[in-house]
């Protein structure tokens, strides 16, 4: 089974060794695990080798896995040969994500290297780059994918074209990641620092939510934070991120009762199989808690999408049946019991068919 991970950015050639440790620290504390760390704009071998050594070293000891994105130009630069990876192995790096490919045959070939190391590849680009990967034999279980952050605003991925690049990758069960953007932090590989997301529409969205839709694409294997440093309250919003199905914040309404709270908050639910356009439906409820009482409140005004309804004592059958509002309509048989976290309200795209979702209330 693949568990799902947490990972954090550093940039060594912008920051101070003690910054990043505490960062490292902070992260350690909310259950972190991953550490994507930028190569690219290095220049100076001997210095580069040292500082890198020293912070990936802090972080295997707090138990992180650091993989280094690089380049053809670090290659040449640092002497390095691409059948000996020997250098990034005595960095302490669990891996190198290549941000440029090269023929297949040397990806492949890399995968074999005797140290162990993960070889990730550039997920970003809709083209057959991995299966030219993988018809070369490449050494699978040490093949990752993991796409780019866009700095500049405006030039992160369309979700489409998300979806088509990632199920290259997935199709084949390779281990996949992808860049959340952080509200705090300001610092990147460049200059340009606009925040650092994968997908252009999650750039100025809370990072709890960013993280919820990278998961319920089912295509993401762990998600990591492209801009240094995020808040502390960030990285608790993301340690308490479900990432394994969609877990909704709802605000309730004044007059919702603990009957109906406990409907919302404590079963698992999920969708019917049969879907209809109006609503979701969780109808499980309705049988475990057919004998409470349920009175009418909050059940004249016209539903909105993203409104959580509990049907009342005048719904017959279906009283205590949990629905989520897809389109707006009126009846007055249901009680609206909340409201999903406005933010979220996008995410309801991704409760399929047999799609299981939980609640927690904010």
């Amino acid at each position: 089974m693949t568990f799902r991970q947490l990972g954090l950015s550093i940039y060594p050639d912008h920051s101070k060794f003690e910054e990043d440790a505490r960062y490292l620290d902070l992260g350690h504390k909310y259950g972190f695990t991953r550490i994507f760390m930028s190569m690219l704009e290095a220049d100076d071998p001997e210095g580069t080798k040292a500082k890198f050594k020293k912070i990936i070293a802090y972080g295997n000891k707090l138990g992180y896995s650091t993989v280094l994105d690089v380049s053809p130009r670090i290659f040449d630069k640092f002497g390095i040969s691409y059948s000996d990876l020997k250098f990034f192995a005595d960095l302490g790096a669990a891996g190198v994500r290549l941000d440029e490919g090269f023929n297949g045959a040397t990806e492949a070939m890399m995968s074999y290297n005797p140290y162990g190391l993960i070889i990730e590849l550039n997920m970003s680009n809709d083209v057959a780059y991995l299966d030219n990967v993988l018809s070369y034999q490449a050494n699978e279980p040490y093949i990752f994918g993991c796409h780019n952050f866009y700095p500049q605003v405006g030039t992160g991925l369309p979700m489409d074209f998300f979806t088509r690049t990632t199920t290259r990758f997935k199709k084949h069960g390779i281990h996949t990641a992808a860049f959340v953007s952080s509200a705090h932090g300001n610092m990147g590989p460049w200059n340009v620092n606009d925040g650092l997301p994968t997908l252009e529409e999650d750039r100025h969205l809370p990072i709890s939510v960013q993280a919820k839709q990278l998961f319920a694409t089912g295509l993401i294997d762990d998600v990591l934070i492209g801009n240094a440093y995020a808040s502390e309250d960030e990285l608790k919003a993301l340690s308490e991120t479900n990432r394994y199905q969609l877990q909704f914040d709802i605000d309730f309404v004044p007059a919702a009762s603990a009957v109906e709270k406990e409907i919302v908050l404590k079963p698992q639910h999920f969708r019917r199989g049969d879907i209809n356009a109006l609503v979701i439906r969780s109808t499980m409820p309705r049988v475990t808690y057919k004998d409470e009482p349920n009175p009418a409140h909050d059940n004249t005004e016209e539903f909105q999408r993203g409104d959580v309804l509990v049907g009342n004592d005048d719904f017959g059958h279906y009283k205590n049946e949990l629905q989520i509002v897809l389109e707006p309509h009126s009846d007055p048989r249901k009680n609206k019991v909340g409201r999903i976290n406005e933010h979220e309200i996008r995410l309801l795209d991704y409760i399929r068919p047999w799609s299981k979702f939980k609640f927690e209330d904010r």
